[in-house]
């Protein structure tokens, strides 16, 4: 721990999840203050007091809900300093058969996967651009890498905030500001427990925490697929010709 981390602020948007807390242990162990924004303040706290147990600093929360986009500077500026670093997590599988059928269960999930986040995390740009540093890191996915019929609906959101995150890495290049994509793949969470999952595409939520420190704070890549196999096995999904994909069973 430096007396340079101790001065950082790190801002987690979605800290009551396993992956958000991860990171936000990562992130406290190395000295930074650390802030959570929930959408369930409950089980925000109760991730915010494993933290501070942990590392021994208290670890604030603040409500936030990333589909009511009216109130995200009102959050921002109840914030006592413009963090160093934010993280964003947030995001909602839905289920594709029900998207399919029902409009608004879609908007839902396109709106928490690419909607949100993008406004968020575009307005935190604009803060951190006007004082000339900061990081910001985006939770994506691999479903965004290529659209498949198990689940086009989330994979289109994600893919959409793939692209967005691109594209601010682009404009803010030269400027002071990282931008970071992480593509977990597989993650074991409270959401996948008692699923079937394959050992070597699957990390757990600390390893998701240690490569969001390693991209941000340590400049170990801009676009970063947490288990590395990853990046070879997507390069060979999204390279068989259209023909042939549509008859896959994905």
């Amino acid at each position: 721990m430096t007396a340079n981390a101790l001065s950082k602020t790190l801002l987690v948007i979605g800290g009551s999840s396993d992956i958000g807390r991860a990171i936000a242990s990562r992130y406290a162990v190395a000295g930074w203050q650390v802030v959570l924004a929930v959408r369930d303040v409950a089980a925000g706290t109760r991730n915010a007091s494993d933290i501070a147990a942990r590392s021994g600093r208290a670890v604030p929360v603040h409500r936030l809900d990333i589909l009511e986009t009216d109130q995200f500077a009102a959050m921002l500026d109840g914030l006592p300093v413009l963090p160093d670093t934010v993280v964003c997590v947030v995001g909602d599988m839905g289920d594709q058969a029900r998207s399919e059928a029902d409009p608004l269960a879609a908007q839902r999930v396109l709106r928490a996967n690419f909607e949100g986040p993008a406004l968020f995390l575009g307005m935190i740009a604009e803060r951190f651009a006007a004082r000339g540093t900061g990081a910001i890191v985006g939770i994506s996915s691999v479903a965004g890498d290529r659209g498949r019929a198990s689940n086009y609906i989330y994979g289109a959101a994600k893919a959409g905030f793939t692209a967005f995150l691109s594209g601010l890495r682009n404009r803010l290049a030269g400027r002071g500001i990282r931008v970071v994509t992480v593509k977990p793949g597989f993650v074991r969470t409270r959401m996948t427990e008692g699923m079937a999952l394959p050992g070597p595409l699957t990390a757990d939520p600390s390893e998701v925490g240690r490569a969001v420190f390693r991209a941000a704070e340590q400049g170990r890549g801009e676009v970063i697929y947490v288990r590395g196999v990853w990046r070879p096995l997507m390069m060979v999904i999204r390279a068989v010709p259209e023909r042939i994909f549509k008859r896959m069973q994905l």
